[in-house]
């Protein structure tokens, strides 16, 4: 490689190798005296040796390792560059051009830009590593001052130098996509097995110019889908490339505050619509609404960025929204709220009635309201649950049949019939748990397995309906048992007590009391499911909470507790399970003879080390009948080095983990909470939905008309007509409309984002502005040392010009005075 890029370009050592090559030549006077001229800015004394000297080398080089150009640009000296870019065959123009980016001096990029060099792009979009064969660059394997896989595109995004990047970018120079992390095509094979870390490199250093707030506002027509995308992909790398993780994160982070940023410039409602919708007009001539899509406020909860969704402007837009057709309730107090929920928990089936007959009418537009359709499902819900405390109601304060105990209403039943049969207040749960169950199949259907499992309350609902029906269909199956076996008697036995009769065991088994039961008896395993699947139905409450500033903030923070639980409980089931086994190899052989039966079995000591947890075991777990202290003090030892480890270090710990995330949703509970609220609103705002369960079972004939619609446009094949109409020229006036409104939305949509990315630009310039006064002072006061330094040697070439031609003169005068040259003037 070294003999190839020596072939074709100039051999000029640099920097360090420079200093402490030996086979280093000396400059000679000429070259020092154009360096330092082109350093100090002394225009007379470049441009004459420029156009006088033949012997001159303008691409030598100082102790350093820079050219001339290097010199005059890393000095701001703009008429000794432009000098010096007029030359033929000029090096290291490439090194020139990224060192004034790096330095921020536009005029001389821009000089750069306009040199005959750079009417190919390639010079824009390849590294200075990709260009080793040529003099464009100056690196070696001694190193250069910039990185060899940058780009100047990529250097300017990285200092944030809008100017700059607009213009590399009307050239055509353009930031490539990094492949993806486990690309296995050949490039991407061939440069992790030649230089793994100089390819992690390229791919940083290619994702900081991506997420520059430069880049991302004059790049993309669309910044904030772009800045969003772009956010998610770098978390996901972040967690693979564990050596760069922080660089990601703060990448990531970068990206959001660009797009809260973005937002925060809106000043009316329609660049807030164009930002969290992406194309209202579209949407509006689809006749979709305002709510319909939302698709950035979408993407932005998915991916998590919390604090463009907790911005004031999306809150105020997401709010109007909740509140729609109801704009009167919005004012109102809480008490009133209350009532209105009240009135529709209790009006519920007229209002459902009403909207089935006529869901276009004014009470269909309420209803279609988003508050409206929370409220109805959180009062069908709260119905639900006191149907199964209802259910429940005959039992607390205790059961009047002991377990030992039989009772029928007359002697020839059977006993399990009676205990199997379903009473109203089951049959009607089973009902809600069946709309409810056929809601979240809509949903999973809607939204797709993927997006459906990532919401962990959709696994919560799916779970518990799951289990309802698990324990009715259970219940089914013994009532069936139960029904066959007093068919049998009914058939077979005629006398008028069944205690007389001896039956068959199959038979015999449904008239015996719970106490005899067999375990895996159906009615007892549908009993257990139903237990856990009531539990989890309370535990759902908890969904509606983050509405309530107060509730939202803790059922966050106990989301969060759970969280840290579950990290918890693999390092504490480690610790467990080794004093577990531990203790049960030591007391196994001992089996009654201690004083009590801990140890001897793994479920006691599983058993035995749970409940020391709490405090509820005993130190003579560890006490044996005989005299082997040996293995007592052994015991002992065990015991309280896992009373000390569990209690006292692990406990301790994960309250301190507890701890650390409740103080860091209470930090900035404000947006955790808005965050959450907005999630819980996106949920309804979606068309549809609006009859809670039991109701939403039945069709209403909305339903119906949409579905004849779709099976209309399927036999019609509307889509490919539509797709041949476009690949025709749109001959189709139909076509024609549709395409023209697309356009006009798009147009409007791009014309908001030119207005944004302005607003963008003219924010960024005012705070350079405010924040870098000094700086500013500073190279003012640079400039103009360099104008009166450029003054000083303009001076002295015009006294050295007028110099020459006085002495000139005067060589002629004496000439035509028949002077000798050397003759004097005698002094008067």
């Amino acid at each position: 490689m070294t003999g190839a890029r020596e072939k074709g370009r100039r051999p000029a050592m640099r920097g360090p190798a420079f200093m402490f090559n030996d086979d280093t030549t000396s400059m000679t006077t000429e070259e020092e005296r154009f360096l330092d001229a082109a350093e100090y800015g002394n225009i007379p004394v470049v441009r004459k040796m420029l156009e006088e000297s033949t012997t001159l080398n303008v691409n030598c080089v100082d102790y350093m390792g820079q050219n001339a150009l290097q010199l005059a640009v890393g000095n701001e000296h703009l008429e000794v560059m432009e000098l010096l870019l007029r030359r033929d065959n000029l090096a290291r123009i490439g090194d020139t051009l990224l060192l004034a980016i790096s330095k921020g001096y536009v005029r001389i990029v821009e000089a750069i830009l306009a040199h005959p060099s750079f009417q190919a792009s390639e010079r824009l979009t390849r590294s200075p590593c990709e260009l080793q064969d040529d003099d464009f660059y100056s690196y070696d394997e001694d190193g250069t001052r910039f990185s060899p896989n940058i780009t100047p595109i990529i250097l300017a995004a990285h200092c944030q130098k809008y100017e700059v990047v607009h213009m590399l970018l009307l050239k055509g120079a353009r930031i490539e996509w990094p492949h993806d992390y486990f690309c296995k095509c050949a490039e991407c094979t061939e440069k992790q097995s030649k230089d793994a870390f100089s390819h992690s490199r390229l791919r940083i250093n290619a994702y900081r110019g991506l997420a520059s707030p430069a880049y991302l506002s004059l790049s993309s027509e669309d910044p904030v889908l772009t800045a969003l995308e772009l956010s998610n992909e770098l978390t996901k790398l972040a967690n693979i490339e564990k050596e760069f993780k922080n660089d990601y994160r703060k990448l990531s982070m970068q990206c959001k505050d660009f797009v809260v940023g973005v937002l925060d410039l809106c000043r009316d409602t329609e660049e807030v619509e164009a930002i969290l919708n992406g194309d209202v007009t579209a949407e509006k001539e689809a006749g979709q609404g305002l709510r319909s899509l939302l698709s950035r406020v979408k993407l932005a909860v998915k991916y998590e960025v919390k604090k463009f969704v907790a911005h004031p402007n999306c809150q105020q837009q997401l709010l109007t929204i909740w509140y729609e057709n109801l704009s009167g309730l919005r004012e109102q107090t809480i008490a009133v709220k209350c009532l209105v929920v009240l009135a529709v928990a209790f009006g519920l089936p007229l209002l459902s009635i009403g909207y089935w007959f006529a869901p276009c009418s004014r009470l269909g537009n309420v209803l279609r309201s988003p508050f409206m359709k929370f409220v109805a499902h959180a009062a069908s819900f709260i119905i639900f649950l006191c149907l199964l405390l209802f259910n429940a109601s005959d039992r607390f304060e205790g059961i009047s049949t002991m377990p030992n105990v039989t009772v029928t209403d007359h002697p020839m039943q059977i006993y399990r019939v009676k205990t199997t049969e379903f009473s109203w207040t089951e049959i009607l749960i089973m009902v809600w748990v069946t709309g409810m169950m056929w809601s979240e199949c809509k949903e999973l259907w809607t939204e797709g397995p993927r997006e459906y499992i990532q919401q962990l309350w959709n696994v919560l609902d799916f779970g518990m309906l799951s289990i309802f029906i698990a324990a009715f269909t259970a219940r089914f199956f013994a009532f069936l048992q139960a029904t066959r076996a007093q068919q049998y008697v009914n058939e077979n036995i005629h006398t008028t007590d069944l205690s007389l009769v001896t039956l068959p065991p199959e038979v015999k088994y449904f008239t015996y009391a719970r106490d005899k039961w067999l375990p895996s008896d159906p009615q007892l395993i549908s009993e257990g499911l139903y237990a856990i699947a009531v539990v989890l139905s309370f535990t759902r409450i908890a969904y509606i909470l983050p509405a309530n500033e107060s509730f939202g903030p803790l059922q966050i923070s106990l989301g969060r507790t759970l969280k840290d639980i579950f990290k918890f409980m693999v390092l504490f089931i480690m610790v467990f399970l080794a004093f577990m086994i531990g203790m049960f190899i030591l007391y196994s052989y001992y089996l009654g003879a201690k004083v009590n039966p801990a140890f001897t079995t793994v479920e006691e000591s599983f058993k035995t080390l749970f409940w020391s947890i709490f405090g509820l075991s005993e130190v003579s777990s560890v006490v044996l009948k005989y005299n082997h202290k040996f293995i007592e003090n052994i015991g002992y030892v065990l015991y309280g080095i896992y009373n000390v480890t569990m209690v006292v270090v692990l406990l301790n710990m994960l309250i301190a983990m507890i701890n650390s995330s409740y103080q860091e949703i209470e930090d900035d509970a404000d947006v955790e909470w808005k965050f959450a609220r907005s999630k819980l609103w996106l949920s309804y705002f979606d068309n549809g939905k609006t009859l809670p369960p039991p109701f939403s079972i039945v069709p209403t004939p909305k339903s119906f008309y949409h579905h004849i619609r779709w099976i209309v446009g399927m036999l019609h094949c509307r889509q490919r007509s539509v797709k041949k109409d476009l690949e025709l020229g749109l001959d189709s006036s139909k076509s024609r409309v549709w395409m023209d409104g697309w356009m006009d939305g798009w147009v409007c949509v791009c014309q908001i984002m030119k207005i944004l990315q302005y607003k963008q630009l003219e924010r960024t310039s005012r705070y350079f502005c405010n924040d870098l006064t000094l700086c500013y002072f500073a190279g003012e006061l640079k400039e103009i040392k360099q104008d009166i330094s450029s003054l000083r040697y303009e001076l002295l070439e015009d006294k050295s010009q007028a110099t020459e031609e006085l002495s000139l003169l005067i060589q002629k005068l004496s000439d035509k005075l028949n002077l000798g040259p050397t003759t004097r003037f005698p002094y008067k």
